[in-house]
């Protein structure tokens, strides 16, 4: 698996890390874990700078209607989400989110993961996260 994440449920994160080839079966697979532990009001941090997709167009697709279906169910109950992206994915991954994603929640994207805790961990995101 390529992807690896942990909760924290006192602090209300979860911090996922892709590190090598990234299908859609695990994305899959962690997108279940999100729903099925009822954490989409905690405040997330993705940090994809060491994956790789493996993931057609179709494939992304797929996800963005998820996503949207997720966001849909959770209606305003959604937590912040940073995410984390090498240099030259970091406009393609703006767009993409921007295309897919358009959810009532602060989202931002990074290229640096220090910067990305720091946002999610400002005094403004906390107080925007569901209780």
């Amino acid at each position: 698996m390529a992807l690896h994440w942990t909760i924290d449920s006192r602090a209300k994160i979860m911090v996922a890390t892709g590190d090598g080839p990234i299908d859609l079966d695990e994305v899959n697979r962690m997108l279940d874990m999100i729903v099925g532990s009822n954490i989409l009001g905690y405040r997330k941090l993705f940090d994809g700078r060491l994956a790789q997709t493996q993931m057609e167009p179709e494939h992304l697709l797929t996800v963005g209607v998820r996503l949207r279906s997720i966001h849909e169910a959770a209606g305003s109950g959604l937590g912040p989400l940073a995410l984390v992206v090498r240099d030259e994915n970091y406009w393609q991954v703006a767009r993409l989110l921007g295309i897919l994603a358009v959810p009532k929640r602060p989202m931002r994207v990074f290229k640096q993961a220090d910067k990305a805790r720091v946002w999610l961990d400002s005094p403004a995101i906390l107080a925007s996260t569901p209780a």
